[in-house]
């Protein structure tokens, strides 16, 4: 079994016509050139088009996370001190998550076994692939790019909950059995990647870097549009969801150490009752072919 990560969301556009379900492992566009991570040996050397597209990403959501952007992930994004023109050597990225929570990158393919995601997450190891997006890839992409994981997921490794919290999924499933993987993976899916914080409205933010990284989800994640819940660890366990579409359902923590509540909680015990009562109707559009 191969997993992009357990879960992709990239830049996205507003609407996609394609039919990929959850756990899908067929690409949209299997035609294309393929992505092919690079293998770190001291310094990579991208090349100008690979640094100008980190750049053209960088500045479109520059544009978008103020005043949506959770104020952890923003002092994050800010002890990084990514370089705006360049694409940043994960050494670099490593000396500022050592010195917060000793969490630490891995250089991994596009695609890694379910296996291998977990144990990296267990040993506090944080799986980046060391490619980029094309250009006429810039919109959506399936593959976890070092844009998604570096700008999406980086920032927020420096806070102590969120990194606890993805050193204790690591270590739940390399316990778990394949159906149980399924069940932890919606978890990750709705708090990691598309996760909200804010018990009101008006005082929600954006945590989770499956948004972060995508321009067009920020904006509609904190509008009027989609249905916004209050985080119950059941009801999000037992909540499918779509990998290539905006999401139209997402889930709201009080705040980020929330997460240590959760890690707190009999989390398997929650994902062994989820999986007695069954998964709620989906909302999106069921694949027919």
């Amino acid at each position: 079994m191969e997993s992009r990560h357990q879960t992709t969301a990239y830049i996205k556009p507003l609407s996609s016509n394609s039919l990929s379900t959850e756990a899908s492992t067929h690409h949209l566009t299997q035609k294309k050139q393929p992505y092919v991570s690079r293998q770190p040996d001291g310094h990579i050397h991208y090349s100008d088009d690979e640094n100008a597209m980190w750049q053209a990403l960088l500045e479109r959501q520059a544009k978008q996370i103020p005043n949506r952007a959770s104020l952890a992930y923003l002092e994050g994004l800010e002890k990084l001190k990514l370089s705006r023109t360049h694409i940043p050597q994960l050494q670099d990225i490593d000396e500022v998550l050592q010195a917060t929570t000793g969490w630490q990158t891995a250089a991994v393919p596009a695609l890694i076994s379910f296996g291998k995601f977990f144990k990296l997450l267990a040993d506090k190891r944080f799986p980046v692939a060391t490619f980029i997006r094309r250009f006429d890839d810039m919109d959506y992409i399936e593959e976890p790019d070092i844009f998604h994981e570096i700008v999406g997921h980086c920032p927020l490794l420096t806070h102590p909950a969120f990194a606890t919290f993805n050193e204790t999924y690591g270590k739940l499933g390399l316990n778990a059995t394949k159906q149980e993987r399924l069940y932890l993976a919606r978890l990750y899916w709705f708090t990691i990647e598309f996760g909200l914080m804010g018990a009101t409205k008006e005082t929600r933010k954006i945590y989770g870097g499956g948004i972060l990284s995508s321009p067009s989800e920020t904006i509609y994640a904190l509008s009027d549009e989609p249905d916004c819940r209050a985080f119950d660890l059941i009801d999000v366990l037992r909540t499918p969801y779509r990998i290539d579409q905006i999401q139209p359902i997402y889930y709201a923590i009080n705040d980020l150490d929330t997460l240590f509540d959760i890690v707190n909680s009999d989390i398997m015990g929650a994902v062994k009752k989820a999986m007695s009562l069954g998964l709620f109707e989906p909302t999106y559009a069921i694949k027919t072919a």
